[in-house]
C-alpha cells in the first residue's frame, strides 16, 4: 500500500467513508485489500451484518478506483425493478461509447432478490467473456449482502452463475464489536463531526465512557455508535446517553463470553469458504483443469477465476481426488 493512501484511510475527509478509519487488526487488513482490489476491475461483494459500513465501503472503492470522476449509481435489490435498473447497465454490445455517465454500479442488499430478480439481473449483466475488459462502459460492479451467499447457492436459492458474476473477489466487513480497538477513534471522528454540525461543545469522552462503550456488544454496528454519539453531544453528556441505551433492551458485550460466542460464526465463514472451495474444485474437474472453460462453467471472467484460484491454494499440482 502506496504512503498517499494510507493517508487518505487515516484521516476524515468528505467522501464519507469515516467507517474505514480505525488503527486495530481487522480494519487494517481490510483497507489493505481495498486498495489493492480498488486499482483493478473485479466485481466485489461485500458481505457483513447492517449498519457495519458496506454502502461506505463501496463509495470508498470507488473514490480509490480510476473512475473515481464518474457517478457512484446506489441501487436497492430490496425493491428490484429490472426496468429502473436496465438504464444502468449498457450492454457492451449496444454502445462502445467510453464516456460512459457511471464509473461505479453499487447493488446493495443482492441477499433479498427473489428466482425472478436474480434472472432478470443476469441478463443485464454483461457475459463472463466480457467481462474481462471490466463492465464496458459501466466501468466497476460492487454488490453486498447482509449474509453469506455460498449457503444459499448450495440449496439452490441464489443462482450460481449470478452469484459468480458477482462475486470476483468477497470483501468481509467486521462488525464494530470485532473492531474494539477503533471504538474511540470513530466516537471522536463523530464528536467533531456533530459538534461542528450542532453548534455545541462536545462532551469529555474519558477512560471510563471509553471502557463502557467497548463492553457494549452495538448490535446496529457503527451507525449505532454514530447515532449514540450525536445524542450525547446533543444532550452535553455521555452518561445520559448511556442510560438511554443501555435501557434500549441491549445487552452489554460480555468479554468472557466472545469466544463462544463468535465460535459459530468462525466455523459458518469457514463453512463458506470451503463450498466456494468445492464449487470451483468441481469446475475445475469438469473441465480436466482448463481454467479457461473453467471461469465460464463459472460463469465468471478468466481474471477472476485466476484470482479465486490463488485464494483457496490450489492449483493443478496439488488437486483432490
Amino acid at each position: 500500500m502506496d504512503r498517499q493512501s494510507t493517508e487518505t484511510l487515516q484521516a476524515p475527509n468528505p467522501a464519507g467513508d469515516q467507517f474505514a478509519y480505525g488503527l486495530g487488526p481487522a480494519v487494517h487488513a481490510l483497507n489493505e485489500m481495498v486498495i489493492e482490489i480498488a486499482r483493478t476491475d473485479i466485481p466485489v461483494l461485500l458481505v457483513g451484518e447492517s449498519g457495519a459500513g458496506k454502502d461506505a465501503y463501496a463509495k470508498l472503492i470507488h473514490r480509490l478506483s480510476a473512475n473515481n470522476e464518474m457517478r457512484f449509481h446506489k441501487f436497492n435489490c430490496a425493491s428490484f425493478d429490472p426496468d429502473l435498473l436496465s438504464p444502468h447497465v449498457p450492454r457492451l454490445s449496444e454502445s462502445n461509447d467510453s464516456t460512459s455517465p457511471y464509473g461505479t454500479l453499487y447493488l446493495d442488499n443482492v441477499q433479498e432478490l427473489d428466482s425472478a430478480a436474480q434472472r432478470a439481473l443476469l441478463s443485464l449483466l454483461p457475459d463472463a467473456e466480457d467481462s474481462d475488459s471490466g463492465l464496458g462502459r459501466l466501468g466497476r460492479l460492487v454488490s453486498s449482502a447482509t449474509s453469506s451467499l455460498e449457503s444459499e447457492v448450495e440449496v439452490s436459492r441464489f443462482r450460481r452463475e449470478l452469484y459468480f458474476r458477482l462475486n470476483g473477489v468477497c470483501l468481509r466487513i467486521p462488525p464494530l464489536r470485532e473492531r474494539v480497538d477503533d471504538i474511540q477513534i470513530l466516537t471522536e471522528h463523530f464528536l467533531n463531526k456533530y459538534s461542528k454540525a450542532l453548534k455545541k461543545d462536545p462532551p469529555l469522552l474519558d477512560e471510563k465512557v471509553v471502557q463502557a462503550l467497548s463492553a457494549y456488544h452495538w448490535p446496529g454496528n457503527i451507525r449505532e455508535l454514530e447515532n449514540f454519539t450525536r445524542r450525547s453531544v446533543l444532550f452535553g453528556d455521555f452518561h445520559l446517553a448511556l442510560t438511554e441505551l443501555q435501557s434500549s433492551g441491549s445487552e452489554p458485550y460480555k468479554v468472557t463470553s466472545a469466544g463462544a460466542g463468535s465460535s459459530l460464526k468462525v466455523a459458518a465463514r469457514a463453512a463458506s469458504k470451503k463450498a466456494e472451495r468445492e464449487l470451483i474444485l468441481k469446475a475445475l474437474e469438469r473441465t480436466h483443469w482448463n481454467r479457461k472453460h473453467a471461469a465460464r462453467d463459472l460463469q465468471i471472467s478468466y481474471k477472476s477465476l485466476l484470482y479465486k484460484i490463488k485464494q483457496i491454494g490450489v492449483s493443478n499440482d496439488n488437486r483432490e481426488g
